[in-house]
């Protein structure tokens, strides 16, 4: 606890710096790269089919990170994958234009977030290590702001890239990137006690895995539940807003690559907002109550669905509409999702921690491929009933949240106990 006094404040600067640095050179990524692909192609069928194959490395990896990141110094795996993206962007910068759209962007996307899943555990592992016990909701928050500061540039100042000299530019600037946020990294001192064994690897992770669901399954239950509900928003909110705004923007209201900036940056800046207003009322909001902000989510994708309805002449309107409440959507899922893990972190034993918390996500993220695939169907086979889509989101997420008042009476039970 006494590293965490005098040093908090300076490795826990230093992470989030290396965070700034690094997530906005995955933001441009993530923007640039779908943009690229939708535009070459034309297709958002294989855009879904893509994306939904690049996420399927990034849930078995998350296991392994969440192993990684209780058994190996936490500084070194963000070090080395921030290193390791690098060399992965500088190979695909030489092998853009030689190599077949499909299965390049197929490969490197799936090394890509397959790194990510790894990297990610060891961040949010790092938080409890780093920060007093009490801190733990507000430096989650701010790891969170870093993220959607993030969001926000990247998109805006990619989109102006973008448009001006290209997908050259977006990769040079991201491998610049990962490689200052690594030099970074390397002088975090996070506290670390291995934990010795002579077992290989895939003893470890089975081991490891079978310790986290026992503790799950055993100790907390509720929040298996928890994570069958985020799943099923994954599987449709979240999957409609990742292809559909996309898809809408570029191809069905014919916008400029500039303006998918804004609206991604918007989206960001929705995650921004969610944060800070996470932090400023962090002591009123109450876990067992969350469940509301997954009502807003759904009303917020009806309206979304309603405004494109308006006449094709109100193009730009309904632009304005579809960004407006894809912002508000990141604003309430936001203040859900910091207060869901925020319990995770503080219910759960220091040295499972990560364990938990990568289980946790591969079994949330299990939902994206289908439903990214699920949208990118349905956005193509039935474009003419683009808003019944996204309206017919909403109304599944609006039962999803009524489901989520249930299990989140548990929560609500345990402050009242604690």
């Amino acid at each position: 606890m006494n590293h965490r006094k005098t040093c908090c404040s300076r490795d826990f600067t230093l992470v989030v710096a290396g965070q700034i640095v690094s997530l906005f050179g995955n933001a441009i990524l993530r923007f640039a790269l779908p943009l690229y692909l939708l535009k070459e192609t034309g297709s958002s069928a294989l855009f879904g089919t893509v994306t939904a194959c690049a996420l399927l490395p990034m849930i078995l990896l998350s296991l392994l990170g969440g192993v990684l990141a209780d058994r190996v110094n936490k500084r070194n795996i963000m070090v080395g994958l921030d290193f390791l993206t690098a060399f992965v962007i500088t190979v695909f910068y030489f092998l853009v234009g030689m190599v077949p759209v499909a299965p390049l962007f197929i490969v490197t996307l799936m090394l890509l977030y397959g790194i990510s899943g790894t990297y990610q555990p060891a961040v949010q592992a790092s938080i409890p290590a780093l920060v007093p016990k009490g801190r733990i909701l507000w430096a989650g928050a701010v790891v969170n702001q870093v993220g959607s500061l993030a969001n926000f540039t990247g998109p805006v100042i990619g989109g102006m890239l973008y448009g001006l000299w290209g997908i050259g530019s977006i990769l040079r600037v991201s491998i610049l990137c990962f490689i200052l946020s690594a030099m970074m990294e390397i002088f975090i001192v996070i506290p670390f006690h291995g934990r010795p064994t002579e077992k290989r690897i895939l003893c470890v992770v089975k081991e490891d895995m079978k310790e986290s669901i026992w503790f799950l399954r055993k100790k907390k239950p509720v929040f298996i539940r928890i994570c069958f509900m985020i799943a099923g928003l994954n599987l449709f909110l979240s999957s409609m807003i990742t292809i559909g705004i996309p898809v809408i923007i570029v191809e069905r209201l014919s916008m400029a690559d500039q303006l998918l900036g804004v609206t991604q940056g918007l989206l960001a800046v929705g995650g921004m907002i969610g944060g800070l207003f996470t932090v400023v009322f962090a002591k009123k909001l109450r876990p067992g109550k969350a469940w509301i902000f997954l009502l807003l989510c759904a009303f917020s994708a009806c309206v979304m669905g309603a405004g494109m309805l308006l006449a094709e002449q109100l193009r730009f309107l309904k632009y304005l509409i579809l960004s407006g409440t894809g912002l508000l959507v990141m604003v309430f899922s936001t203040m859900f999702s910091i207060q869901m893990l925020a319990v995770v972190q503080t219910q759960t034993p220091a040295e499972l921690t990560g364990k938990v918390v990568a289980c946790i996500m591969a079994f949330i993220m299990c939902a994206q491929p289908a439903g990214q695939l699920l949208y990118g169907l349905l956005f193509e086979k039935i474009s003419v009933e683009t808003p019944f889509i996204m309206v017919g989101t909403g109304a599944v997420s609006f039962f999803i949240a009524l489901y989520a008042k249930k299990i989140l009476k548990e929560l609500g039970g345990e402050e009242d106990n604690a």
